[in-house]
């Protein structure tokens, strides 16, 4: 690699305020490198709506390394409470096959590492944890037009309301529709999965919790009906009540976090019942992605009139103002391109489908490697091309693999999907589940163990280069 010879103090420069794009912005402004966000969005509360994203340990340790200690136990005590159970149950609620603690009533499971554990959060919640200490880095209403590389390896910026900003680095984290990326890589393509999935929240209630089993309600859930259309299911309960002050039944270090947390005034999220219903996309309205809120839940109610009428209670009384479409597509994985000051992290360059629900927490691993290289950088450990160029090659390597996992846990060219063989595929899927489950736990969680083993090589192999 070449040699840049950089300011001492090396300005970053990110477009897009997404998880990774802050993840990185906290670790660089807590190591003392200079950092600029720049974010489309109008203001704080514009953007992300209040949906569940799960945070893996790797996830978690990213955020652990990146942010300040003060933030990083905000971010603990705004998550949602744990799920218990991993669940697949049929349109009936009968339960097919269930993962999970065998507790008593009130019992807890034991408490796992404090850093590196899975936790549910808010996307609203997770976004205002990690613009909190930002304000005087990130700038909104800065929607970004192109760049120009400079001779002297600078980067150069430039916004629709004619400002312009130079930095050092320029860093892509502007998602799945990336400008940067489209300038930058221009032959790095998405294409469809040929799956759509309608998302959904429907406010917690005495009424709406009740529709639930206990596991379905304590865990995370898929729901499969006929036709090849499936749910997920996800009770998100948090910290806070519908007035926005911590609830009694939290403790009282966590409810002073709480309370004395400016983010707070600024993330609208309540408990709710998160659920996303899906099919393959020839199996839906081609004018789908144009239908608003109301017509996406009649549509929702029309496709499941043989389910449980729990569940299409559910749907029913699901907030019409929170349900939208996704057309889900993918990244096409390319070989590694001619290292820059220009760099790439998240969706930006990875976009995946949410088969293994790894998306946000590969941003968040890449948010932590760049920032890991990007301080060596400044502190001579390695030239700022040698910085990128490393982290790249990992990036390109863990990044495309877990896109080309997320993608084989299915598309919309799944048998199950298919007219004649998709409803017997269905029932020996269905049968071969039964039979799991009603093994004995030990034999149980051992073919849960062999299930999971490529993600368990995969964490080891995280850890080993961490």
């Amino acid at each position: 690699m070449g040699v840049i010879t950089m300011s001492t103090s090396p300005h970053v420069i990110i477009i897009g305020a997404g998880t990774g794009g802050l993840c990185l912005a906290q670790g660089l402004k807590q190591a003392g490198v200079k950092v600029t966000v720049s974010e489309r969005d109008r203001t704080r509360r514009d953007g992300l709506q209040g949906y569940r994203v799960g945070i893996s340990p790797d996830g978690s340790r990213a955020l652990h390394a990146c942010l300040p200690p003060e933030l990083w136990d905000v971010f603990v005590a705004t998550c949602a409470r744990k799920p218990f159970y991993f669940g697949m149950w049929s349109e009936q609620l009968r339960e097919l096959l269930v993962f999970g603690p065998e507790l008593t009533e009130g019992q807890q499971p034991p408490e796992p590492d404090p850093i590196a554990q899975d936790r549910s959060v808010s996307r609203m919640t997770l976004r205002q944890v990690l613009l909190t200490g930002l304000e005087d880095v990130v700038q909104f209403d800065k929607t970004f037009t192109h760049y120009e590389q400079r001779p002297d390896g600078t980067v150069t910026a430039f916004f629709d309301d004619g400002t312009s900003a130079t930095g050092d680095v320029l860093v892509a984290a502007d998602g799945s529709n990336s400008r940067v990326r489209g300038q930058y890589l221009p032959d790095a393509k998405l294409v469809d999965a040929k799956l759509i999935g309608l998302v959904g929240k429907t406010p917690l209630t005495e009424e709406t919790r009740k529709l639930l089993p206990d596991k379905v309600f304590n865990g995370i859930s898929i729901v499969s009906g006929p036709g090849g259309y499936s749910t997920i299911i996800h009770v998100m309960e948090f910290p806070w009540g519908q007035d926005g002050k911590p609830k009694d039944t939290i403790g009282g270090t966590n409810s002073e976090l709480i309370e004395s947390w400016p983010g707070l005034l600024y993330d609208n999220t309540r408990d709710y019942i998160m659920w996303s219903f899906g099919s393959a996309q020839h199996k839906m309205p081609a004018d789908l992605m144009g239908l608003k809120g109301p017509q996406l839940r009649e549509l929702v109610i029309e496709r499941t009139t043989r389910w449980h009428p729990n569940l299409r209670k559910l749907f029913l009384l699901g907030d019409t103002s929170t349900i939208f479409p996704i057309n889900i597509r993918t990244s096409e994985p390319i070989p590694q391109w001619k290292t820059t000051t220009i760099t790439l992290l998240g969706d930006a360059i990875h976009t995946m489908t949410p088969g293994r629900g790894i998306g946000a927490n590969t941003a968040l691993r890449d948010a932590r490697l760049l920032c890991e290289n990007l301080v060596k950088a400044r502190e001579g450990g390695m030239t700022l091309l040698d910085a990128i160029h490393d982290y790249e090659t990992q990036m390109v390597e863990y990044g495309f693999d877990a896109v080309i996992k997320s993608r084989s846990a299915g598309t919309g060219d799944d048998a199950v999907y298919k007219p004649v063989i998709g409803p017997i595929v269905a029932m020996i899927g269905r049968t071969g589940m039964r039979l799991v489950n009603n093994l004995p736990r030990q034999m149980k969680m051992k073919i849960a163990e062999n299930m999971d083993k490529d993600r368990d090589q995969e964490k080891q192999k995280k850890q080993a280069t961490a």
